[in-house]
């Protein structure tokens, strides 16, 4: 028989061993929860709702699974500083350009670019700009680029880059932005009823100003009740964020039932969501 000393040694040891089993597995689980890389990790339904599966190519899967910045982010504006305003819940992992070009309208056009072009489906990557015309990326992989003359614009030739490749649809995106907004975006939406959202659906009031917000997850109760989350980017150009709402199951929003949705930057008619045709 060891003595007794030897036996409490022993049994520290082996409390010591489960005593650092159980930090790992805390830091491991705090490490997860902080680093969650995508909005369907960082945001769990809550009690009593189920998230709602899309299938794996579409868009509103896409959205679902997309990358956030670390927890606890600011929003931060296209010049580096600070959001005043700070109303989110989390922040979407994507650049901004250095200048105040991507705004509310501009974000969703590049969230809908960047599904298509990850599936290699460039001929879909197509957007009105304010004159009505239609420009897509296709014709700027063949290399054309369109002419602006004050409100007229046409298709021209030169020697522009070819190809898929990033940077050239990044040249046609800083297009996008520069020559689209919330009055083009809508003018190629379907008109949708509020008890038929799903993630891929905006509300959206067109102006100069307007203002977008983008549904990205949803869940449902057992009950029918449907929960969704929205993000947003804004004036100026600043990264794109999940909002906080008001409810009770904050930053998740209840379907609205009066003629009016506020949002924490906006308040919109509840009758305006659409979705996008194709």
């Amino acid at each position: 028989m060891k003595p007794n000393s030897l036996v409490l040694i022993e049994n520290r040891k082996q409390n010591f061993k489960i005593y650092i089993y159980i930090v790992l597995f805390l830091l491991i689980f705090s490490f997860q929860n902080l680093y969650a890389d995508s909005i369907k990790e960082r945001f769990p339904p809550p009690n009593n709702f189920s998230r709602v599966n899309f299938p794996k190519d579409s868009f509103a899967s896409y959205l679902q699974h997309f990358p956030l910045k670390l927890k606890g982010s600011p929003v931060y504006l296209y010049n580096g500083r600070t959001k005043s305003n700070q109303v989110h819940a989390a922040v979407l992992d994507f650049p901004l350009l250095k200048d105040d070009l991507i705004q509310c309208a501009d974000a969703v056009m590049k969230l809908r670019a960047e599904y298509f072009y990850s599936l290699n489906e460039y001929d879909k990557i197509q957007f009105r700009i304010s004159n009505g015309m239609e420009v897509g990326f296709s014709r700027f992989a063949k290399g054309d680029r369109v002419k602006v003359s004050g409100n007229k614009t046409s298709w021209k030739t030169g020697k522009f880059k070819k190809g898929t490749g990033r940077d050239v649809f990044e040249e046609y995106l800083r297009f996008i932005y520069s020559y689209a907004g919330t009055i083009s975006l809508k003018s190629e939406l379907k008109k949708k009823q509020v008890t038929d959202l799903k993630p891929g659906d905006v509300w959206i009031e067109a102006g100069s100003p307007g203002h977008v917000v983008l549904i990205v997850d949803q869940v449902t109760g057992k009950d029918g009740q449907t929960l969704f989350l929205l993000a947003q980017s804004y004036m100026p150009s600043q990264e794109m964020h999940i909002l906080n709402s008001d409810s009770k199951y904050s930053p998740w929003f209840e379907v609205p039932k009066n003629q009016t949705f506020p949002t924490p930057e906006w308040e919109f008619p509840t009758k305006e969501i659409y979705g996008f045709v194709k």
